[in-house]
C-alpha cells in the first residue's frame, strides 16, 4: 500500500571500499527496528566479510529476484516483492550499481525512485567515485575508470546523507587484515587503489562534495523561510586589528572568510602607534595572536605613524586580495569632523577589497581616547580651528551676560581655560596664538576704556600679563606632554617589533631570510638586502634578501665592519634606525650561529664516518675473514700433497671455494657501493629502461626461491639500470635470507599512474616498528646473528634508490613478515 507521500532518501556516503557504510546503513536499520520502525532489507552486498554477515542477525530480507544472462544466473533487487510488502524502511546497498539486462531499469538508483514513489522510506550507500561529476578527478588520481555511475542530483537530493569516513590509514589497516578483500587481492590493492595518496585525494573530494550540498542546503533553507540578511559565510584575508574589544570579531570573520578558498592566509596585522585607541597591553596583543595563530592564521606588528597607510603598505606587501576592517569606534561627530580609518583604509586600498565588520562597540566611543602626535596634520587642524572658534565664542558669550569690570578676573579664568583646551587640542602655537587673541579682546571689550587698546588701571596690566604668561606656560607643558606621549608610543611599538623580532627566533625563525622578511614587512620598505664580506678588502656579497622593488631612496645601515643592511624604499627617519641596527645585530647573531651549526654539522660528519670507520673495522674482523679463511681452508686441501682426493670431495671443495668467493665479492662490493654513497661519486646515468632488462639479472641467483608475478605490459622507467639492478638484487637478497626454509619470496609489480612499484614480500620474523627508522643505515644487522653479511645490503639498497630517484620503503607483510616497497618513476613522470 502506499501511504501518499514520497518516501525519505537517505545515503551513507564513503570515499572508498571499505570504510564501513553497509555496516553502518545496517547498524541504522537496527536501531529503527528497535524503536518499532517495520524495516526489511532489499539488498545487501556483504562481499563475504563476516563482519557484514554477522551485522545482519535477524533482519528480514527480501529474496532476491534472478535473472538470466548469457548463460550466467545473476542476482537484483526485487522491487516487486519489496513494494507488495510494503515496509516502512527497505535497505538497499550500492546506489550506482548497474542491474543485469532485462532489468525493469538499467540502473538501481532508479529501482530506489519506484520505492520512494511509493512512500517507502530507503536507506543506501554510494562512495564518492561512482558520482557522475568526479568521474575524471576520479581517473586522474586513481587511473581506473569508474563505469558505475550514479548522476549527482539523486544523491543531493536525498533528505539525509551521512558521510562515512575513514582515515587512510585504519582503511589500510583494514585491508591487510582481510576485512575488506580475499588475502591473494590484498598487496595488488595496497599498491594500486589503496594507496595513501589515492584515499587521501578521495577523502578530501567527499568533503568538498559535502560541503557543496550543505550550502545548497543552507541556499533552500534561506529561501523557505524568506530570510533575506546577509549571513556570514567566507572570503579572505589581511584582518587589521587595533587590540580593541573587537579585535576577537574581526579575527573569527576574517578567519570564516579565508576558509572559503583551500590553500587562503589568514593574516592579523596590528599598527603601532594606534590611531587615536588607547595603548593595548602586551598580555592583550598576546592574546590575539594566540587567538590569530589558533584559527590557522599568523598575527604581525608594524610600526607606522599612519594607520591606514601602514595597514594598506602591509597588505600589498603581502599580495592580499581582502582587507577586514572594523567599523570606527569614534562617534558619528567625530568621524564626520575627522574621518575613520576604515573609511581612509578604503579610500587607499586600490585594487584590494575592503571588507568592513560592525560590531556591537561601533560608533559608541567606547574605550576611545585622543592622543593624537603633535606633529600630526589633523590635529595641526583642529588646533587652529578651535584657536579661532574658542575665543570668539567666549567673546559673544560673555557679552551677552555682561561687560561689567568687576568680572574681569572670572573673563580671565574663562579665557584661560579656552587657552589649555587648545594646547590640549592643538598644542603649543595655537595656544599662544589663543593667549594673545584672548589679552587682546579682554582688552578691547572688558578693561576701561572700552573699544581701545588701552589699560588705565595698573591691576588690570599686571592681570592680563600674568594671564598671558600662564596661558603660554600651561600650553608648553600641555605640549610637552603630547610630545613625551609620541615618544613613549613610539618606544612601545619598537619595544613591541623588537619583542616580536625575540619570539621569531626562539620560535625558530632563527635565518637571515626570516629576519629580513620581518624586516621589509614592518617598515614597509621596497627591498631589503643583508650583506656580508670576509674581511675589508673584500667584495660585498648578499646574504639574505626580501622583496623586488626598486627605489631611487637607499638607506645603508651599517652593523660592524663584516655586515650591513640595505634599504630601498621610503626615507627612513632616524628614530627607525635604531630599531634596525637592532634587527642588524640580531642578522648578524643568526648568522653567527649559523656559521656554528655549520661547524657543529661537520664535526657531527666526521664523528660519524669515525664510527662507520670503527664498525667497519669491527666488521672486517669477522665477516671477511670468515670467507678467506674458508677459502684458504679449501685451496690448501686441494693442493695438499699429501691427501689424495676423489673428484666428488674436490667438486665440493671447489663448489666451497666458489661460494665464499661469491660472498666476499658481495661484501666487497656493496663497502664500495657504501664508500662511493658517503662520498657523493655516484653518477647515475638515468634513461628510459624495461625492467625486463633489470629484474631478470638482479633476481636470477635466488630465481628457485621466488614467486614472480611481473606483467610483461608494464611501462617504461626512468632510472639506470645498473644501480637499480643492484637496489633490487640487495632486496631480494635479504628477503631470501630472512624467509623461513621453504618458504618462496613473493616478487610482484604494477603500475601506477606515475609509477612502477615493486613488492618484495617474505614471511619472516619481520621488523617491529622501532626498528624500520634505521634499518636504512649501515651495519644495522636488526638481531641478525647469522655470518652471512655485514649488515649493508639495506644501506647500500636505500642509497642507490636515492641516487636513481626510487624510493625504498618497509611494510608488513599481511600475515606475518616484511613486505620491501621500491618505488621507480615511469618514463616521462620524472622530476
Amino acid at each position: 500500500m502506499t501511504t501518499g507521500r514520497r518516501g525519505r532518501l537517505t545515503v551513507y556516503l564513503g570515499a572508498a571500499p571499505g570504510v564501513g557504510k553497509t555496516y553502518a546503513m545496517l547498524d541504522e536499520a537496527h536501531r529503527r527496528r528497535a524503536r518499532g520502525t517495520d524495516v526489511v532489507i532489499g539488498l545487501v552486498e556483504t562481499h563475504g566479510r563476516a563482519a557484514t554477515i554477522a551485522k545482519i542477525g535477524d533482519l528480514e530480507m527480501i529474496p532476491r529476484r534472478h535473472v538470466e544472462h548469457r548463460g550466467s544466473t545473476l542476482t537484483e533487487l526485487d522491487v516487486p516483492a519489496v513494494l507488495e510488502r510494503a515496509p516502512e524502511v527497505a535497505l538497499v546497498d550500492e546506489l550506482a550499481h548497474t542491474n543485469a539486462p532485462g532489468s525493469e531499469h538499467p540502473k538501481r538508483w532508479q529501482d530506489v525512485h519506484d520505492l520512494l514513489d511509493a512512500g517507502i522510506d530507503v536507506v543506501t550507500t554510494v562512495n564518492v567515485q561512482h558520482l557522475a561529476s568526479l568521474t575524471d578527478d576520479v581517473e586522474a588520481i586513481t587511473g581506473v575508470r569508474q563505469r558505475e555511475t550514479v548522476p549527482d542530483q539523486v544523491v543531493r537530493d536525498a533528505d539525509q546523507i551521512q558521510l562515512t569516513d575513514l582515515s587512510p590509514e585504519q582503511l589500510r589497516r583494514r585491508l591487510a587484515h582481510g576485512n575488506v578483500y580475499r588475502a591473494e587481492q590484498i598487496d595488488a590493492s595496497m599498491s594500486s587503489y589503496f594507496r595513501v595518496g589515492n584515499l587521501t585525494a578521495l577523502r578530501e573530494l567527499a568533503l568538498l562534495w559535502l560541503a557543496d550540498r550543505v550550502d545548497d542546503a543552507l541556499t533552500r533553507y534561506r529561501a523557505d523561510h524568506a530570510i533575506d540578511g546577509t549571513w556570514p559565510a567566507r572570503e579572505r584575508i589581511v584582518v587589521a586589528v587595533t587590540g580593541g574589544p573587537e579585535t576577537e570579531t574581526l579575527l573569527r570573520r576574517g578567519a570564516r572568510i579565508a576558509q572559503r578558498a583551500a590553500g587562503t592566509e589568514l593574516l592579523a596585522v596590528h599598527v603601532l602607534p594606534t590611531d587615536g585607541l588607547p595603548s593595548t597591553p602586551s598580555a592583550t596583543i598576546s592574546a590575539y595572536r594566540t587567538l590569530a595563530e589558533s584559527l590557522g592564521g599568523t598575527f604581525h606588528t608594524v610600526v607606522g605613524e599612519d594607520v591606514p597607510s601602514a595597514v594598506v603598505d602591509f597588505a600589498r606587501g603581502v599580495n592580499a586580495t581582502m582587507i577586514v576592517v572594523g567599523v570606527s569606534r569614534h562617534s558619528v561627530l567625530r568621524q564626520a569632523l575627522l574621518g575613520s580609518s576604515s573609511a581612509e583604509i578604503a579610500r587607499l586600498s586600490g585594487a584590494i577589497d575592503v571588507h568592513l565588520v560592525t560590531h556591537e562597540q561601533a560608533g559608541t566611543g567606547a574605550g576611545v581616547r585622543s592622543r593624537y602626535s603633535s606633529l600630526s596634520p589633523a590635529r595641526r587642524v583642529a588646533g587652529w580651528l578651535t584657536a579661532v572658534l574658542i575665543p570668539v565664542a567666549l567673546t559673544l558669550v560673555l557679552l551677552l551676560f555682561g561687560r561689567d569690570e568687576q568680572n574681569l578676573p572670572s573673563h580671565l579664568m574663562f579665557y584661560l581655560a579656552g587657552v589649555v583646551a587648545v594646547a590640549l587640542v592643538g598644542g603649543l602655537w595655537p595656544a599662544l596664538v589663543t593667549s594673545v587673541v584672548s589679552f587682546a579682546v579682554l582688552n578691547w571689550f572688558f578693561t576701561e576704556p572700552t573699544g581701545l587698546l588701552i589699560i588705565d588701571q595698573p591691576g588690570d596690566v599686571i592681570a592680563l600679563v600674568v594671564f598671558v604668561l600662564v596661558a603660554g606656560s600651561v600650553a608648553s607643558v600641555v605640549d610637552l606632554a603630547a610630545r613625551r606621549s609620541t615618544q613613549a608610543y613610539r618606544a612601545r611599538a619598537e619595544a613591541s617589533t623588537l619583542a616580536a623580532l625575540s619570539r621569531s627566533v626562539l620560535s625558530g625563525e632563527d635565518t637571515a631570510q626570516a629576519i629580513v622578511q620581518r624586516l621589509a614587512q614592518t617598515f614597509a620598505m621596497a627591498d631589503v638586502r643583508l650583506e656580508e664580506r670576509k674581511d675589508d678588502r673584500s667584495p660585498w656579497t648578499t646574504v639574505a634578501h626580501a622583496g623586488s622593488g626598486e627605489a631611487e631612496t637607499v638607506t645603508e645601515v651599517a652593523i660592524d665592519d663584516r655586515h650591513r643592511l640595505l634599504l630601498a624604499g621610503r626615507v627612513l627617519p632616524a628614530s627607525d634606525r635604531q630599531v634596525v641596527e637592532a634587527f642588524g645585530a640580531q642578522a648578524r647573531i643568526v648568522l653567527e650561529h649559523r656559521r656554528l651549526r655549520e661547524q657543529a654539522a661537520q664535526a657531527e660528519v666526521l664523528e660519524r664516518t669515525e664510527s662507520t670507520r670503527t664498525a667497519l673495522l669491527a666488521a672486517v674482523s669477522h665477516d671477511l675473514r670468515t670467507p678467506l679463511a674458508v677459502i684458504r681452508t679449501a685451496v690448501d686441501g686441494l693442493a695438499s700433497p699429501d691427501v689424495e682426493l676423489d673428484r666428488e670431495n674436490r667438486d665440493i671443495l671447489t663448489a666451497t671455494i666458489a661460494d665464499s668467493t661469491y660472498r666476499l665479492e658481495r661484501l666487497i662490493g656493496n663497502l664500495l657501493d657504501l664508500s662511493r654513497l658517503q662520498a657523493g661519486a655516484v653518477r647515475p646515468a638515468l634513461r628510459a629502461a624495461s625492467l625486463e632488462e633489470v629484474v631478470p639479472i638482479a633476481v636470477e641467483p635466488w630465481l628457485s626461491e621466488l614467486t614472480l608475478d611481473v606483467p610483461e605490459d608494464l611501462p617504461l622507467v626512468h632510472t639506470d639500470p645498473g644501480l637499480f639492478e643492484r637496489v633490487v638484487a640487495n632486496v631480494v637478497s635479504n628477503a631470501v635470507r630472512h624467509s623461513p626454509p621453504g618458504a618462496k619470496v613473493l616478487f610482484t609489480a604494477s603500475a601506477a599512474r606515475d609509477s612502477v612499484e615493486l613488492r618484495v614480500a617474505d614471511t619472516g620474523p619481520g621488523v617491529p616498528d622501532d626498528r624500520k627508522a634505521t634499518m636504512f643505515e649501515p651495519f644495522q644487522r636488526l638481531d641478525d646473528t647469522s655470518s652471512g653479511g655485514l649488515g649493508l645490503g639495506l644501506a647500500v639498497a636505500s642509497g642507490l634508490a636515492a641516487a636513481v630517484g626510487a624510493r625504498i620503503a618497509a611494510e608488513d607483510t599481511p600475515g606475518g613478515g616484511l613486505t620491501m616497497v621500491l618505488t621507480v618513476p615511469r618514463d616521462g613522470m620524472a622530476q
